[in-house]
């Protein structure tokens, strides 16, 4: 899938380009939009007591996107276990296609308790969307 997002001033540093942090942001926006396209919106895991925290982020910085610039992020969902699941991203500039940044997160399932939980066996319908979704 793709999740388009317009640079804003407030994400800039005094060097003029987007700072690292606003990157992982960008994946969140990207990877909730994923989850909303699939059929399973953030709103809907948590109605049903499920959480999915990050347990790992990883972010490779190629070319700094700047104030004004759109960038398109490729999300994809790589892996889903019956715990984790993992998405993978690759952000371009929309209008030269010029990669600037790739990147990974992690996520584990849980109760709203935070103890991990099997989304396979507790939610099997929504474990099998995970899985068709990662097959694509």
């Amino acid at each position: 899938m793709v999740y388009l997002h317009k640079v804003q001033y407030y994400e800039t540093d005094k060097m003029g380009v987007v700072h690292h942090s606003n990157y992982i942001r960008w994946f969140e926006e990207a990877r909730t939009e994923l989850l909303a396209h699939i059929g399973v919106p953030y709103d809907r895991l948590e109605n049903e007591g499920i959480m999915s925290p990050v347990v790992a982020v990883e972010c490779g910085y190629e070319r700094p996107a700047r104030f004004g610039d759109t960038v398109k992020i490729d999300v994809r969902l790589s892996e889903v276990g019956n715990v984790r699941i993992t998405f993978d991203y690759v952000v371009f500039d929309y209008e030269t296609g010029e990669r600037r940044v790739a990147g990974k997160s992690r996520h584990c399932f849980t109760n709203m308790d935070g103890a991990p939980i099997s989304l396979k066996r507790e939610r099997p319908e929504l474990f099998k969307i995970l899985m068709e979704s990662a097959q694509k």
